[in-house]
């Protein structure tokens, strides 16, 4: 690793690259980093470098909750160690490249609260079962003039929705996205103006969970940095405005068994495919409460909205929180996967990756059952017909996800006592912080949080 590094720093800084940030998303999604000069790099592979553990238990307000008694001091130190092999130089700021990092005690031993470990214990168990995940994310985002105190009353673009002629405005912000995400080693999919107002939509090219994860963090610096040089700013936020349709960062994920994949079906998954969505759906309440686990994110989870408000699955549904979408004869077997609406930029990614795994693989285990799709809205039903089709609303409020996600051991057992413990810890500060205000202001408080 230490010749790895000293050779990546030697060849940055012959580019002209003079920092890398070390960077991870804490438990509110938010993405931090330490900048270490590129001359550091080798030292700080073997090392680490420095930070407070307290950042488990920072809210979505940059407040500190001493809550959880496993974080319930000031004292105490983490080591962040840098993830060389994923290492890259940063198109949109030449100077700086990016890492992700794993966040190890002060003796580099394991530390609980370490995000992506708990992603990567999640892939090593499906390993272990003989199962392989793909995984990729959908992100939306609003855009605004630099300077904007919201997107509602300051556009970037002003549609039509999915018309080219609303990227013409953006025509220079477009052009750097295609470029630097290439640069940056991302694949993008596919690009357009989304129904949001002022939105857009991009997707990152499906690969292997920690790897989906990495991805999501760098394509939102690729995105901020794109955007700071064109005059512009971006919105990740779950909701921009109370009657505007939410971002969400929709999570696509498949599973192998020997090379097939599982999803694979005659128009609906089966066997251990059908397992696989069946635990997804059976766990949905507590997923859901670590993959949109913001006071802003229960506020996007509306019907209407293409966001997930009630707890089915359909057949390339998109009201639905599970959007089954299989393969055809024109894209193959292999295109077949399940897409998460209840997902947006306030979940940690890795954690929201870990859990969805986790879930899914007590399906396959369990055999569970996969009830019959929905095609329709259930939001246009009655009480007593969503009752009657066993169709429930998800969690609504805080409160509510935290008594999902302690009433399920598959879901909150993936992240361990420790990290759990925080977590709950700090959507309760949160969640305190929110009684207090009206919707506006907590909307307008997360704007430009991600």
């Amino acid at each position: 690793m230490t010749k790895a590094a000293s050779a990546a720093a030697k060849d940055l800084a012959a580019a002209g690259v003079g920092g890398v940030h070390l960077a991870w998303a804490d438990n509110n999604g938010i993405p931090r980093s330490r900048v270490v000069p590129v001359g550091g790099l080798a030292d700080a592979a073997v090392r680490g470098v420095g930070a407070t553990s307290l950042f488990a238990v920072f809210d979505s307000h940059d407040a500190i909750t001493y809550a959880h008694s496993g974080l319930g001091t000031p004292s105490g130190d983490i080591r962040l160690l840098p993830v060389v092999e994923r290492l890259r130089r940063l198109a949109g700021q030449p100077a700086l490249a990016w890492a992700p990092v794993r966040q190890l005690a002060a003796d580099g031993s394991p530390w609980p609260y370490c995000q992506r470990s708990v992603l990567e214990r999640q892939v090593a168990e499906a390993a272990r079962r003989g199962l392989e995940f793909r995984a990729g994310y959908e992100l939306e985002f609003s855009v605004a003039p630099a300077g904007s105190e919201d997107v509602v009353s300051a556009p970037g673009h002003r549609g039509p929705a999915y018309s080219p002629h609303a990227l013409i405005g953006l025509d220079g912000f477009i052009a750097a996205l295609l470029h630097d995400f290439a640069a940056n080693g991302l694949q993008i999919g596919q690009l357009h103006a989304e129904y949001g107002v002022a939105q857009l939509e991009l997707s990152l090219a499906a690969t292997d969970p920690v790897s989906a994860a990495d991805d999501q963090l760098v394509a939102r610096q690729t995105i901020h940095a794109a955007a700071h040089a064109h005059g512009l700013v971006v919105s990740f936020a779950p909701m921009i405005g109370l009657g505007a349709a939410g971002n969400g960062w929709h999570l696509h994920t498949s599973v192998r068994r020997k090379g097939r994949n599982l999803l694979a079906g005659d128009g609906v998954p089966e066997g251990e495919g059908a397992a696989y969505l069946g635990g997804l759906l059976r766990d949905l309440p507590a997923l859901t409460a670590i993959t949109a686990p913001s006071v802003p994110s229960t506020m996007r989870l509306r019907p209407g909205f293409f966001a997930g408000a009630y707890a089915f699955w359909g057949v390339e549904n998109r009201e639905a929180p599970l959007r089954y979408v299989p393969g055809t004869a024109l894209l193959g077997a292999e295109h077949a996967n399940v897409e998460l609406k209840t997902s947006d930029a306030s979940a940690n990614p890795y954690l929201a990756l870990a859990v969805v795994l986790a879930a899914g693989m007590a399906g396959i285990e369990d055999a569970a059952v996969l009830p019959e799709p929905i095609a329709e809205d259930p939001g246009g039903w009655s009480e007593g017909e969503r009752n009657t089709a066993g169709v429930l609303p998800l969690p609504a409020s805080p409160s509510e996800q935290d008594t999902a996600l302690l009433a399920n051991p598959r879901v909150s057992g993936a992240l361990g006592d420790e990290l759990l413990g925080a977590f709950r810890a700090v959507r309760a500060s949160d969640a305190a912080w929110a009684a207090e205000r009206a919707p506006e202001e907590i909307v307008a408080a997360h704007l430009w949080r991600y």
